[in-house]
């Protein structure tokens, strides 16, 4: 148990992104973007507004669509 809260403490909680400046750059709409990757056009917004964590395979799928590295398009900041 303790293992797992140290675990906890250590995983970033808070994701920001670039996603609405790299989509805008490619002007794609958010329903467009969503279409490309087979997410909900609600997902890209809440993405966006720093609402929603993706998944691994989500990030690196928007990061395939943009020519970026996930950690380019990511960034992990703690509490």
């Amino acid at each position: 148990m303790q293992r797992k809260q140290n675990l906890k403490r250590e995983v970033p909680t808070l994701l920001s992104n670039n996603v609405r400046e790299y989509r805008m750059e490619k002007q794609l709409t958010q329903q467009q973007l969503a279409d490309l990757v087979k997410v909900s056009s609600r997902t890209i917004i809440s993405l966006e507004k720093g609402q929603y964590n993706p998944s691994v395979l989500l990030a690196h799928e928007l990061a395939k669509i943009f020519g970026l590295k996930i950690e380019e398009l990511f960034n992990f900041e703690e509490d």
